[in-house]
Order: C-alpha cells, then sequence, then structure tokens
C-alpha cells in the first residue's frame, strides 16, 4: 500500500485520513501547526490546510520529490511560483479550487451552454454561489474558475456575479442565462465535503509516478 501524508489536520485533513484505506493508501504522516510528523517513506501527499501556508508546504514537499494534491483555496495568485517550485524539484502536483468530481463535470457542462449562447445577445448570465459561513474567500476559487471558463468559451458579455455565506452550507454554485423569452439555470449542490476529499484522494493515486504540473481534469478527462 503506497503511503499518504496529510498536511493541514483540521475537517478535511481528517476525513482524508477516514477515507484513506478505500483508495489503498496507508497514512504515515500528519502535519498541522501542532503536530509535525516525519514526511519520510510518503509516496504522496494531499493538503487541505491554509493559503498562507501552501506555497511553504509546496516548497518543503516537492524537495522531497513527493507528488502533492492541492485541495486549500485563495492561494491561485501564487500559481506561477508553485509551477517554478515543482518544474525546479523535478516533482509532481495536482491542483483545483473544487475537486468534486461533479463540480468538474458541471464546469464542463457550463463552458457548453456559454460557447452556444455566446452569440446570442439576448442572453444575458449570472454567476452565483454559497457556502458555509467559516469559508474564507469570496466569490469562492470554483465559482471564479466558472466564470473565467464561461469567458474562455466565448462569452464576452457582462456576467453578473454574487456570493452569500451563511449558516454551514457546503456549497452550491450556480449559473443561469437570462432572456425575454426563457431562462436556462444550471446548478451543483454539494451535500458533504466527503465529494471533496474522495477526489482529492483520487488525484493522489493519479499522482504518484508522474512529473508535473495538473489540474484534477487532467485525472478525470486526461490532459
Amino acid at each position: 500500500m503506497p503511503n499518504l501524508a496529510i498536511l493541514g489536520y483540521g475537517k478535511m485533513g481528517r476525513l482524508i485520513d477516514q477515507l484513506a484505506p478505500e483508495y489503498g493508501f496507508t497514512v504515515t504522516a500528519r502535519v498541522d501547526v501542532d503536530r509535525n510528523e516525519s514526511l519520510d517513506g510518503a509516496d504522496a501527499a494531499v493538503e487541505f490546510s491554509v493559503p498562507a501556508a501552501v506555497l511553504g508546504n509546496i516548497q518543503k514537499v516537492s524537495a522531497l520529490r513527493i507528488p502533492i494534491v492541492i485541495g486549500t483555496t485563495a492561494w491561485l495568485d501564487h500559481l506561477a511560483e508553485a509551477k517554478a517550485l515543482i518544474e525546479a524539484n523535478n516533482s509532481a502536483l495536482v491542483w483545483s479550487p473544487n475537486f468534486s468530481v461533479g463540480v468538474n463535470v458541471f464546469t464542463r457542462l457550463v463552458s457548453e451552454a456559454a460557447r452556444l449562447l455566446a452569440n446570442e445577445k439576448e442572453y444575458g448570465a449570472w454567476a452565483w454561489e454559497i457556502h458555509h459561513i467559516t469559508k474564507k474567500d469570496a466569490p469562492s476559487g470554483t465559482l471564479i474558475q466558472l466564470v473565467d471558463r464561461m469567458k474562455a468559451a466565448g462569452y464576452t458579455r457582462n456576467i453578473d456575479t454574487s456570493s452569500s455565506r451563511a449558516g454551514a452550507h457546503p456549497g452550491t454554485h450556480e449559473i443561469g442565462f437570462d432572456s425575454a423569452a426563457d431562462t436556462i439555470t444550471l446548478r451543483h449542490t454539494a451535500r458533504s465535503r466527503e465529494g471533496f476529499a474522495r477526489g482529492a484522494l483520487k488525484a493522489a493515486q493519479w499522482i504518484i509516478g508522474r512529473k508535473g504540473f495538473y489540474e484534477f481534469s487532467d485525472v478525470l478527462f486526461g490532459g
């Protein structure tokens, strides 16, 4: 069984720990602010910490040639630096603003809808998401990516974007297109954090033995 290191041992880290045996992993290191277990012997690492810690964790793990999966959000301003670290250390990384398989399929559907409506001038668009009150970034990294993919698909008109933070909601993302004639609504709703944990573990299985800088869509759909 391959060995797994978990960096960040909050709610997501503990869920990764719980589910890891289903994916053939033995968890050999759990690292957090109050625990610093050795990474020696790890075949892969999964990182769900805090934005300020991501680059340091990438630097430490990639220097050991341990492939890493980054599930933390709100650090994407440092993507270029992360890629440079991976290349310099000849290591491997998978990142995504959202490791839900369903969200990644949803993103493809949104891109296709945006492409089909790009030249239909009567359709305006909106993008909205809601998460639990403790989520630090707003809008979510997933919503930002959805809007970026809509633009990349050719939808150049304004996309009204908004966020809500309330209660313990695990996450809903909604994209809509509206005209005088009709409304098209695409929505993904997460029921729990389990989908994110399972996606990250799937990525950790995939990245072992690889080199390079990848997105979760590469794991699911090829790249």
